[in-house]
């Protein structure tokens, strides 16, 4: 296509006016996508002086448009001539960081935040600065909930008099009249008290703090609340004691459930940052209360956070005030807060030691085990090697393995996964005889299962076991079992035990494959079945390519059975009999 008439470098802009003029929204979207293309094709200085303003005069376009627009923008300071012309870039972020979608100020904002990382110390002082300024005044409110989310960014690279005139620009959105304001500056505050000084976060910022939990909105102060870990890291001891640990006693009993829904891992971050002596005397009964609180929405987000709670505290005071709560909680109404300690009550183990595992923790265990929601079950098992580090293979055995038997068998598929998952993690612990005598049998059982997943694990599950006990066990108790299932009543079973023979071909001996797990297999070749049969075909593919088979069975036993898989009526054994000929052929030429 011929470029317009005059110069030919106008073409590119060109054709970006004429798509973003274009009705078809799919059009303009994809013209945006490619603007830095376009800016590449004009150079540093058109892009600055026709492409920037074009895209500010683009700002009434579809929100879909203008999000791709944010989107591209924030890294487009190389195009402008890198960060000596970076605020060039700012003018259109601006202009939409002011729209009234949501999604588009919130990637403008980002955008900003990236591009004011690669300014000079002069342009954030000269440009982006006044920025804020311009969008802390803005006379919708759209705008200045955008402003609340720049100070952080600008904050680590502005002069001293500019650090001062942000904090009291900040200060005023605090007490924005608009709710939205409001709650953007709470949800900003976190950020901002990172990024400032600890005097000034004591003497400018907490006192704002102060007020934003005491707001009227519940929206605004259950933002504040998150800003409590922030402080705690910024402000010293003294101040945290006199200052913050008031603040968060407040809001632990505040009417609204979502702000005590917060509270909880706030309370965790103070933890980090005060002496054992006043986290026992402190907040342990703030954490207590939340753990008993009357919502179950704030029960959960307790129950998940006592074991990141307790990490500081002696086991003595965990087992006099935390434990009763999650024996309580254990049985609690709500299947969610049940759920939510089942994930997290093994890591309290090692906290307790093994006396205190054995005494408090595994009641609560087998509490959780029997329950009748799989996926209280499910975040149980999936950290029992926790408990086991603590307590010793004997002790979990006789305590845990009864309702680890009972869970094997278990309707839902994936409560049974995960104790296949876990099984070679315990075969290796309980010892060859052990595993053998109580969950041997089980793991041969997961073969036939009714769930491929649960089969497909099963013989995983397998080869791992194999490997931990090594070939001669394998030899003696795995072998002839799952040879016995091969002629299994199930086409899909018989697959699945091929598989299994497949992989534990790679762990038995060379004799032993060749003496009873190759010839098993080449009798399947002749299963009335196609799917059984092309299976045969990709497992002898498979225990070719892994030298499991010496040359000389390859040439007489293997290949001879993949020639006459590849004479079958059925199409697709002679698609994979055809396949892992060409595999086997190109294994013996190499």
């Amino acid at each position: 296509m011929a470029s317009p008439a005059g110069d030919g470098n106008l073409y590119p802009i060109a054709i970006l006016i004429d798509e973003l003029k274009n009705e078809d929204v799919a059009v303009r979207l994809n013209s945006i996508k490619r603007v830095t293309t376009i800016a590449r094709a004009l150079g540093e200085e058109r892009t600055r002086k026709e492409l920037i303003p074009f895209l500010n005069d683009c700002g009434d376009d579809e929100d879909e448009v203008l999000l791709a627009m944010a989107e591209e923008l924030g890294d487009f300071v190389q195009y402008v001539g890198g960060p000596a012309h970076g605020h060039e870039v700012l003018v259109p972020l601006e202009t939409l960081a002011t729209v009234e979608e949501t999604v588009v100020r919130d990637r403008a904002v980002e955008s900003l935040c990236k591009v004011v990382a690669e300014l000079p110390e002069a342009s954030v002082t000269d440009y982006f600065s006044p920025l804020i300024k311009r969008l802390s005044a803005g006379e919708w409110f759209t705008a200045r909930v955008s402003a609340c989310g720049l100070f952080a960014a600008a904050y680590a690279k502005a002069k001293v008099q500019v650090k001062s005139e942000l904090r009291s620009t900040f200060e005023q959105l605090c007490h924005d009249e608009t709710p939205m304001v409001r709650r953007a500056a709470a949800q900003n505050m976190g950020k901002f008290v990172e990024s400032v000084e600890t005097a000034y976060a004591s003497s400018d910022l907490f006192p704002l703090f102060n007020r934003l939990v005491a707001d009227d909105q519940d929206s605004v102060r259950l933002l504040a609340v998150e800003a409590c870990g922030p402080f705690a890291r910024q402000l010293s001891e003294d101040d945290i004691m006199q200052m913050l640990l008031p603040v968060v006693k407040r809001v632990a009993q505040d009417k609204s459930w979502r702000v005590r829904y917060n509270v909880a891992d706030q309370l965790c971050q103070l933890v980090k940052a005060l002496p054992v002596e006043v986290t026992r005397v402190e907040l342990v009964p703030l954490f207590v209360s939340l753990l008993n609180d009357s919502e179950a929405e704030v029960r959960v987000a307790a129950s998940g956070k006592v074991s990141q709670f307790s990490k500081k505290l002696e086991s003595a005071t965990i087992g006099k005030h935390i434990i009763p709560c999650m024996k309580e909680l254990a049985q609690d109404s709500s299947q969610y807060v049940r759920a939510s300690l089942a994930s997290v009550v093994m890591e309290i183990a090692p906290l307790l030691g093994k006396q205190g595992t054995i005494e408090h923790l595994v009641p609560t265990f087998l509490t959780l085990l029997k329950d009748i929601y799989p996926e209280v079950r499910l975040n149980v098992i999936s950290k029992l090697d926790q408990v086991n580090q603590v307590i010793g293979i004997d002790l979990l055995a006789q305590s845990l393995l009864p309702a680890i038997e009972e869970l094997s068998e278990d309707k839902h598929w994936r409560v049974r996964l995960a104790i296949i998952q876990h099984i070679p993690l315990l075969a290796g612990q309980l010892g060859a005889d052990f595993f053998q005598d109580k969950l041997g049998t089980q793991c041969l059982k997961w073969l036939e299962d009714q769930v491929a997943s649960i089969r497909e694990a099963a013989t995983t599950t397998l080869m791992k076991i194999a490997q931990e006990f090594g070939p001669d066990w394998a030899r003696d108790n795995l072998v002839p079992r799952v040879l016995d299932m091969v002629q299994s009543r199930h086409y899909l079973y018989r697959m699945t035990i091929l598989t299994a023979i497949a992989q534990l071909a790679v762990v038995v001996s060379a004799d032993v494959v060749h003496s009873t797990m190759l010839p098993a297999v080449i009798d399947c070749a002749k299963d009335r079945v196609p799917n059984v049969k092309f299976s045969v075909a990709r497992q002898l593919e498979r225990l070719v390519q892994e030298s499991v088979i010496d040359r000389a069975a390859v040439t007489s036993v293997v290949k001879p059975c993949l020639q006459e898989l590849c004479e079958d009526s059925d199409v697709d054994v002679r698609f994979f009999a055809g396949q892992a000929l060409v595999a086997v052929e190109a294994t013996l030429a190499g």
